[in-house]
């Protein structure tokens, strides 16, 4: 079973809390990054850790949520072995893993009700990459 790794701020606490239960109910292992709280926080505290981890190998694929979902993009990105995909629907979330081997899908809780944010990182989380073409292309990503 995949193991997932998941962290974000105070705007993403409540989604990150209940996709948590949600997939370990699956049987995934899941670590938690934080926050452990509502209260305001800085978001790159949580997700450099969780994009290290994934970066590293020590987890298979990772989760960071926010209110815009920007902020946390924009930080695991910096990681050279990330490739964190920003979604709003499940296509994307299912084409950022087939075409782009995306590693952290990136949730802007503000804007996605909890069960779309669900239902996107169910398709992340069962979602192959394709290699082929694609694999290619992946590889000129990193700088």
């Amino acid at each position: 079973m995949k193991k997932i790794g998941i962290g974000g701020d105070h705007a993403g606490y409540d989604y990150k809390k209940r996709l948590i239960a949600k997939l370990e109910s699956e049987g995934y292992e899941v670590t938690d990054f934080g926050p452990d709280s509502e209260a305001s926080v800085d978001y790159p505290d949580y997700v450099h850790p969780l994009a290290i981890a994934v970066e590293s190998g020590k987890l298979d694929l990772g989760i960071a949520v926010c209110g815009s979902g920007n902020g946390v993009c924009m930080t695991v990105n910096k990681h050279q072995g990330v490739r964190g995909a920003q979604m709003w629907n499940t296509k994307l979330a299912e084409l950022a893993r087939q075409h782009n081997n995306a590693n952290i899908a990136c949730i802007p809780a503000r804007f996605v009700d909890y069960d779309l944010a669900e239902a996107m990182i169910h398709t992340f989380v069962t979602t192959d990459f394709e290699g082929g073409r694609h694999e290619r292309r992946v590889d000129k990503i990193s700088c």
